[in-house]
């Protein structure tokens, strides 16, 4: 049995008609120069760099979600829905428009079967003060929540704080009165960023103070304390368990605290509907 030729073995393992005279810096096998990836120090062949990625854990959030690569997407998306909303509204008349009508947050209606006011009432304006303040607020605190959060659990928390905000203003508030605006989901976003701002011990005193003042502006004629309540209440228990459910249970954890919030608000639904009916 004859020995293979040196020009035989410097050959690619990956390409046996090429030759090669680099080796992989992991498992020191010949590499032809389509097959060489830049590492650290030298060249790894393309198995080993895939093996290399499955061993790097994937950087996440505060509160364990994926890093978004476009940072306050969804709260600029959420900005330009509201605006878009609120120009359909001047496009109808603001209090006797179709948009208004069909979704604004009325209890009567929603005993009826307009369950979707619980959500689209979040996305009505009164007038171009009422949206602007709203708007500026997501503006301020939209990202930094969305990037501790993480896209999917924004878009959760969001949606969540939205419609807990509409149930308090269903069982709280007169039901022939109509309320509409982001301001429930917007105390949602005050009451989570100022849990996580305090997990990360930075200086809360500045959002405190907003807080008063938008709580004296709640107590107000025409102002909803009731769905600035419950989006608040909701997004303080949110922060809760994004901030401290430990890291090993966290997923779990939090996915039953959005189970239990949404079993509650189905359950005081329920029960407010029968009693409207």
């Amino acid at each position: 049995m004859t020995e293979p030729s040196s020009i035989e073995q410097q050959r690619c393992y990956r390409h046996s008609d090429r030759e090669a005279y680099i080796s992989c810096q992991r498992c020191e096998r010949l590499i032809c120069p389509e097959c060489m990836r830049d590492a650290s120090v030298g060249f790894q062949c393309p198995e080993c760099v895939a093996e290399g990625r499955k061993s790097v854990r994937e950087p996440r959030t505060v509160a364990g979600g994926r890093i978004s690569a476009s940072e306050g997407a969804v709260s600029m998306t959420l900005l330009g829905i509201n605006a878009v909303v609120f120009v359909l509204q001047l496009a109808t008349g603001v209090s006797t428009g179709i948009v208004f009508e069909l979704g604004a947050m009325q209890g009567f209606a929603v005993a009826q079967g307009d369950y979707w006011r619980l959500l689209t009432a979040a996305f009505l304006h009164a007038g171009i003060l009422h949206i602007a303040f709203n708007m500026y607020a997501l503006y301020i605190f939209g990202p930094f929540v969305e990037r501790a959060l993480g896209t999917a659990r924004f878009v959760a928390a969001y949606l969540t704080m939205a419609v807990a905000s509409s149930v308090f203003v269903y069982w709280l508030t007169a039901p022939q009165i109509a309320t509409i605006g982001a301001s429930g989901a917007v105390f949602g976003l005050f009451g989570l960023a100022l849990v996580l701002l305090i997990r990360a011990r930075q200086d809360v005193r500045t959002l405190l103070v907003l807080l008063a003042i938008n709580a004296f502006i709640s107590l107000q004629g025409n102002i909803s304390w009731q769905g600035h309540l419950g989006g608040f209440v909701t997004g303080i228990l949110l922060g809760l368990v994004f901030a401290y459910a430990p890291r090993e249970r966290r997923s779990v954890i939090q996915l039953g605290a959005f189970l239990m919030i949404w079993g509650g608000i189905l359950v005081a639904v329920v029960l407010r509907t029968l009693q409207l009916s």
